[in-house]
């Protein structure tokens, strides 16, 4: 019987592992480390529990399997000795207060690495904290990755030596999207809907923006935002998108507040399109069923159906070992973080955090076709965008569907890292 290495094993007092599953039989099983070199650990403080914790555990499959990738290399070399990495999980519940006390928590375990994603919120607070600890006690400083907190603040009046972003923000993901929404030449009337805090009210003042911009004869029939997270019936909002007479909707809700958006406005017979940051996965493709072929638009770092083989390799092997349907949200982005991170801590021949600090600020990965690089100057990640379509699984240039749905995006437009890269105004203050 395989045996699990013990550093891998599951430990209660923080959540942490590698799942038991995950390991029998793998391809990238590891072998245990020499008790001089423990594991690097990193600290992943995310919802696991409440209404967005299917995003979380999503999170945890990528992170997992990108650990998997750079253990199976044999770990992250130092002057010391080779050493594996391991995500501690600390549960948010998608809450600010319990991510700040999820980040007291690693740092009391002696994390040095931290990395959050699924809320701006939490982020932003999660970057004054790291701020104030790292000035406060030089010596347990921390640094923070960040996967998919998009408010465009983050990397600009809110800059950090400590923070990186390794998500496009919104307004670099609202210009790919509204690069495909302008050419619709029949869209005369928009419904903008999002949720009510930071990056969705930073989504709707850029579209609002862009719209007036690159298209101003299109009407604007609705602009509203509801709570995060709280809305289990969404009957009333797709009604109101019905009635406005929209022909789209331009939303950047994320899990079940566009699944169950989605879903509603299939129900009410609205036949409009939908152009989102994240309609590509996590049951709102199943949600929409037939309605959203050629009608859901998404725009992301990375596709499956990307049309080259290194991608097609690097997706069929993370359906191999993540099987199942439900498993299926594999990120470009979040395989990159990992590899950049190991770089980063090769490079900086410690577990500096100030050194990792500045090895990040300049690194630069190429991982199944796509690469990417740190922009120091503001600490945003600089890299492909794509806006792609639903259709069914099968049609020309949609190989590949989303968890089991038999719906998948094909790809209609591609920016490189030039094109999608976008100016900052942050002033950073380095240490």
């Amino acid at each position: 019987m395989f045996s699990i290495p013990r550093f891998l094993r599951w430990r209660p007092v923080a959540a942490s592992c590698l799942l038991t599953a995950a390991f029998v039989g793998s391809a990238t099983a590891q072998t245990p480390a020499p008790p001089s070199n423990p594991p690097i650990r990193i600290g992943m403080i995310e919802g696991l529990s409440g209404a967005f914790a299917n995003t979380g555990e999503a999170v945890f499959r990528n992170l997992v399997w990108a650990t998997e990738r750079v253990n199976a290399r044999g770990g992250v070399k130092l002057p010391g000795g080779n050493r594996p990495l391991l995500i501690e999980r600390f549960d948010s519940k998608g809450q600010t207060e319990e991510a700040l006390s999820g980040l007291r928590s690693a740092v009391d375990q002696d994390i040095r690495i931290v990395v959050q994603g699924n809320s701006s919120a939490p982020a932003a607070a999660l970057i004054e904290a790291i701020n104030k600890h790292n000035e406060r006690d030089p010596a347990r400083r921390v640094v923070f990755l960040n996967y998919s907190a998009v408010d465009p603040s983050l990397t600009n009046e809110r800059c950090s030596f400590w923070h990186f972003r390794f998500d496009a923000h919104a307004d670099m993901r609202m210009t790919a999207l509204m690069s495909v929404l302008r050419e619709d030449r029949a869209l005369k009337r928009i419904y903008l809907i999002g949720q009510d805090y930071s990056f969705g009210q930073s989504v709707l003042r850029e579209a609002r923006r862009q719209l007036a911009q690159d298209r101003p004869d299109i009407q604007i029939v609705g602009d509203e935002l509801h709570p995060l997270a709280r809305i289990k019936d969404f009957l009333p909002y797709a009604t109101k998108i019905k009635a406005s007479g929209a022909q789209a909707v331009l939303t950047g809700n994320w899990g079940n507040d566009l699944t169950l958006l989605v879903k509603a406005a299939r129900e009410v017979g609205f036949e409009g399109t939908f152009y989102t940051f994240y309609g590509n996965a996590l049951g709102a493709p199943a949600a929409m069923g037939e309605a959203g072929v050629g009608k859901v638009f998404a725009v992301a770092d990375w596709f499956p159906n990307t049309p080259t083989a290194a991608s097609d390799a690097f997706y069929r092997a993370f359906r191999e070992r993540f099987p199942r349907p439900e498993d299926d949200y594999v990120h470009m982005r979040m395989q990159l973080m990992i590899e950049a991170l190991a770089q980063a801590i090769e490079r900086a021949g410690a577990l500096d955090a100030t050194r990792i600090a500045s090895e990040l600020a300049k690194v630069e990965v190429t991982l199944a076709g796509q690469t990417a690089r740190m922009r120091a100057a503001d600490h945003q990640f600089q890299q492909p965008l794509a806006v792609a379509v639903m259709d069914r699984q099968g049609a020309p240039g949609v190989k590949f569907d989303v968890e089991g749905s038999g719906y998948g995006f094909r790809v209609v437009r591609q920016l490189t890292p030039r094109q999608a890269e976008a100016p900052h105004s942050c002033a950073m203050q380095r240490p």
